[in-house]
C-alpha cells in the first residue's frame, strides 16, 4: 500500500480531530490513500442523532444503520430522530439523556450504533484501515463506544487526554464479548453507606451480554492500542503497567492542536497569558526507542521535512491534524474552513494556547476566528448552559451519592455543587462550540445559534505556504505533499530511519461476519 513502510505501519495518522471534523469522510479519504484515517469517537452519539434530524440527506447514516447487527436498535433510532425534511429553521434539536455512571440499556446502544455507524461509513470502498480517536477524559460512554466501533471492524484505537492503562484489558474483553470495567475519577473521598449498603466500587461497567440476548456473538478482531502521551516517563509507565498490550505510542507535542498536557513547570506564562513550555516538556527519544515500540510524533509534523526528520529518529512516522482539519474532505462547516484559509493566505491567522477556555483544566488551543468564542465580547454573551455535559466530572454529594458538574455551566449552579468559582473563570462549553464548528449548532430559545470555537496546531500559522495561492485541497492532496513534497524529501537517500523503526505485529484476519465490511 503507498506510503506505508516496510514494516507494515502507515507513516501518516490522521489526526481524530473531535467533534466531528475527523468524520467518516476525513477518514475515509485518508484510508483509501493508504495511510490511517481516523475518526473521532467524542460525542459521536449525539452527532449521529443530529445528522438524523438534519434529514440524512444522502442516506449514508441509515445506510450504515441498515448493517448493525441489533435490528431493533436501529429500527427504534429512526423512529425517534430521523427527520425525512429536517429539522423547520430555528428548531432546536432533541437532546440525548446526559451520561452518567449507570446508563439505560437503550441509551449505552445508541452510543454503540453512533460508533459502528462512524466506522462503517469510514470503511467502505477501500481496503485501507481506520482507527477510531477517544479521549480518557470522557469516561462514561467510551464502553460502549468501543465496543460499537469494534462491531464494525475499527483497527487501531487511539487515546489521549489522560493516562488510559486499563483500556488495552478492556479491549481485550470485549473482544470475545466479556464485560469490561475501568475505574471511574470522582472527586472526593469515598462516602459513607447508602441507605444502609456500603458504598460500590467506583467503576464504569459494560457487559455486551446484555445486548446480544441470545444472538450468536460476531466474531471480532482486537483493534491495535496506541495511546497519546506528553512524555517518556508515561510511555515507561503504560508499557510496564498497562493492563495489556499496547502496540505503539503517539508522542505529542504542545504545538498539537486541541487540548494539550500542562507543561511540566507551572505558573509561567508569556504577555499573551499562554502556558510556557520548556526543556524538562521535551520527550526523551532514547526512551522511547529502548521501549522498544513504534511510535509518532505529533504536533508540528505537517511537513516532508518533519516526516523525514521522525524517520531518522526512529519513528515508524507521524500524526498530522492541522493539514487535513482545512482540507475539503473534513467535518468543518465550510464557511468556517473558507474563512481561515482565506485569513492564512493573507497571513491574518493566529492561534493562541487558552489555559482557561476547556473545563478540563488542559490547555487548548483556540484559533482566533471572528464572532466566535475566542471574542470576548461573544463569550460574555452567551448563557452559560451545559447539555451536552461529555466533559462533566463526577463528585461525591454529602451522604456519598454521586453528582455530576463542569466548570462551564452556569456559575451559580457550579458553586452549589460545591464546585470553586474560580474554576470557572474563562471557562467556554467545548462540546457545544464544537458541534457548531460542523455545522450542527444547537438553536436557542431566543433564536441564536450556539457560536463555534475552533481549535488547530500552531502549524496553522504557516498554511499560507502549503496552499501556495490556492483556496482548497484535499485530503490526498495533505498525503502527496507529506510522503513526496518538494525535493521528494521522504524518498531522498538522506530519509532513512537512523534507528530501525520496530516491527509490527502481523495483521490479524478480517473476521467473517458481514458486518466487518
Amino acid at each position: 500500500m503507498a506510503g506505508i513502510g516496510g514494516d507494515g505501519l502507515p507513516r501518516i495518522i490522521q489526526g481524530g480531530m473531535g467533534i466531528g471534523i475527523s468524520d467518516w469522510r476525513l477518514a475515509r479519504a485518508v484510508a483509501a490513500a493508504g495511510q490511517l484515517g481516523v475518526v473521532s469517537g467524542t460525542a459521536v452519539d449525539t452527532l449521529l442523532v443530529r445528522r438524523l434530524q438534519d434529514g440524512d440527506r444522502d442516506g449514508s447514516v441509515r445506510r450504515a444503520i441498515a448493517r448493525f447487527p441489533f435490528e431493533e436498535v436501529g429500527a427504534a433510532t429512526l423512529e425517534r430522530f430521523f427527520l425525512a425534511d429536517g429539522r423547520a429553521p430555528g428548531t432546536p434539536y432533541v437532546q440525548l439523556p446526559l451520561y452518567k455512571q449507570v446508563v439505560s440499556r437503550a441509551r449505552a446502544q445508541l452510543t454503540m450504533l453512533a460508533a459502528f455507524v462512524e466506522v462503517q461509513l469510514a470503511r467502505e470502498g477501500h481496503d485501507g484501515e481506520i482507527g477510531m480517536n477517544l479521549l480518557t477524559k470522557v469516561q462514561m460512554p467510551n464502553l460502549a463506544t468501543l465496543y460499537g466501533a469494534m462491531l464494525a471492524g475499527v483497527d487501531y484505537v487511539i487515546m489521549g487526554a489522560g493516562i488510559p492503562r486499563e483500556i488495552p484489558a478492556a479491549l481485550d474483553r470485549l473482544a470475545v464479548h466479556e464485560p469490561a470495567v475501568l475505574r471511574f475519577e470522582i472527586e472526593g473521598a469515598a462516602g459513607p453507606a447508602i441507605d444502609g449498603q456500603p458504598p460500590g466500587p467506583d467503576q464504569l461497567t459494560f457487559d455486551p451480554a446484555e445486548h446480544l440476548h441470545g444472538r450468536l456473538p460476531p466474531e471480532l478482531v482486537r483493534p491495535r492500542f496506541l495511546p497519546v502521551i506528553s512524555s517518556s516517563t508515561l510511555a515507561s509507565l503504560l508499557a510496564r503497567k498497562a493492563t495489556g498490550r499496547i502496540d505503539g505510542f503517539i508522542i505529542e507535542g504542545p504545538t498539537a492542536g486541541g487540548h494539550n498536557a500542562p507543561p511540566r513547570e507551572r505558573g509561567r506564562e508569556n504577555a499573551r497569558g499562554e502556558p510556557v513550555y520548556g526543556p524538562r516538556d521535551a520527550v526523551d527519544l532514547d526512551v522511547l526507542r529502548e521501549i522498544g515500540l513504534p511510535f509518532w510524533l505529533a504536533g508540528g509534523m505537517g511537513s516532508p521535512e518533519a516526516l523525514c526528520a521522525a524517520l531518522r529518529a526512529g519513528a515508524a512516522g507521524v500524526q498530522v491534524g492541522t493539514l487535513f482539519a482545512f482540507c475539503d474532505d473534513s467535518g468543518l462547516a465550510s464557511r468556517y474552513r473558507i474563512q481561515t484559509l482565506a485569513a492564512a493566505r493573507l497571513g491574518l491567522v493566529d492561534v493562541r494556547t487558552d489555559p482557561n477556555a476547556s473545563p478540563t483544566g488542559f490547555p487548548f488551543k483556540v484559533v482566533e476566528l471572528p464572532d466566535s468564542l475566542a471574542e470576548d465580547r461573544v463569550y460574555a454573551g452567551r448563557e452559560r448552559v451545559c447539555d451536552l455535559g461529555y466533559l462533566r466530572t463526577a463528585y461525591r454529594r454529602p451522604g456519598g451519592r454521586i453528582g455530576y458538574r463542569c466548570p462551564a455551566e452556569p456559575v451559580e449552579t457550579f458553586v452549589a455543587k460545591g464546585g470553586d468559582a474560580r474554576q470557572t473563570l474563562g471557562r467556554k462549553c467545548l462540546c457545544n462550540a464544537l458541534m457548531a464548528n460542523i455545522g450542527r449548532a444547537q438553536s436557542r430559545a431566543d433564536g441564536r445559534l450556539e457560536p463555534p470555537l475552533l481549535t488547530s496546531g500552531d502549524d496553522l500559522r504557516t498554511i499560507g505556504s502549503f496552499l501556495a495561492g490556492r483556496s482548497g485541497y484535499t485530503a490526498r492532496d495533505v498525503i502527496q505533499y507529506l510522503l513526496a513534497g518538494s525535493g521528494s524529501a521522504v524518498a531522498a537517500a538522506g530519509c532513512v530511519a537512523t534507528a530501525a523503526v520496530p516491527s509490527a505485529r502481523p495483521p490479524a484476519p478480517r473476521p467473517s461476519h458481514p458486518i466487518a465490511r
